[in-house]
């Protein structure tokens, strides 16, 4: 269990959601991604304890069928996923798709194996954003500290630089994190994917930031069946008092972009490592930024395919 007391600053320790739900049928969609801790505690959310912690669901791949639309799997609820087995709604495909990458994935300063993917397709390539469309990021910024905003905006461009993924900034949104966030809105954002989400919140109104707790990020991907998958959305949770807290600090906007980069690194599809070095390790003692192997995973994540029929 968490520690709950108070404790010192010290390193800062992010979990792996895993796969936290998924559906079935004509497309498969699952929730995965990370949380960033300041306290030491046991692991969970790991793929290893899918069932065994609230916001896993029990969730457990089913085989496809063949439909006209993808439906709710019978075991676990997905976000935008009707329970009654009606048809789940997608955007028409091929939002601002091109034929060829709109960026190109900066080369690692240093060969590193010491990187992990969160999901991989059945030829061992890893789920990634498609490199040939841009992706929309909002952000909820009413309770951001101040100097919050540049935070954000150095950590995206550092991992689009690593990515080749060109993102576009769709301005401020009053949507407030849920972990059954449809990856579809029509109403509110048109009728393509859902942007990026990141919000500044609190453990009130995102309950998975309780306890020691300081940030969470994942995306959705989606598939046709047991075809290819790739990552349409995400979204990305950041205890705004606890970092506010962290920038009174000297090296607090350090640590912060830390903890974002991290997370960012969750939603690009990165995994924990088990080399203190990177940024990616579960632990986050100095704030140094990615490191030759966090730049490797993410230059490969950056080749994923395009798909013009997502």
């Amino acid at each position: 269990m968490d520690d709950p007391g108070l404790r010192p600053r010290g390193p800062r320790h992010s979990r792996a959601r895993g796969s936290a739900r998924v559906v079935r049928d004509l497309a498969a969609v699952v929730l995965i991604g990370c949380s960033a801790f300041l306290a030491a505690s046991l692991v969970y959310g790991d793929p290893r304890f899918v069932g065994l912690f609230e916001f896993n669901d029990g969730a457990r791949t089913q085989p496809a069928a063949p439909a006209a639309h993808p439906t709710a799997s019978p075991v676990g609820r997905q976000a935008g996923v009707p329970e009654d087995g009606s048809q789940m709604a997608v955007p028409p495909p091929g939002y601002e798709e091109q034929d060829q990458p709109l960026g190109q994935p900066a080369a690692p300063p240093s060969a590193s194996a010491s990187y992990k993917f969160l999901a991989t397709n059945a030829d061992g390539t890893p789920v990634g954003y498609s490199p040939c469309r841009p992706l929309h990021y909002v952000v909820n910024t009413a309770l951001a500290p101040a100097g919050a905003g540049q935070l954000v905006e150095n950590a995206i461009r550092t991992v689009s630089e690593a990515t080749g993924i060109k993102f576009v900034d769709d301005g401020a949104t009053t949507e407030n994190p849920s972990p059954s966030r449809a990856p579809y809105q029509k109403e509110r954002y048109g009728e393509r994917w859902a942007p990026l989400l990141i919000a500044w919140t609190t453990p009130e109104q995102a309950p998975q930031l309780k306890g020691a707790v300081i940030g969470t990020g994942g995306s959705t991907h989606f598939s046709f069946g047991d075809g290819p998958k790739s990552f349409v959305t995400g979204s990305l949770e950041l205890d705004a008092p606890q970092i506010t807290d962290e920038l009174r600090r000297g090296d607090g906007s350090a640590y912060a972009t830390a903890v974002i980069l991290h997370e960012l690194g969750h939603v690009m599809g990165l995994e924990h490592v088990d080399d203190p070095t990177q940024l990616m390790y579960p632990e986050i003692g100095a704030p140094d930024g990615l490191a030759a192997g966090d730049l490797t995973g993410l230059h490969e994540l950056g080749r994923a395919p395009c798909r013009k029929d997502l």
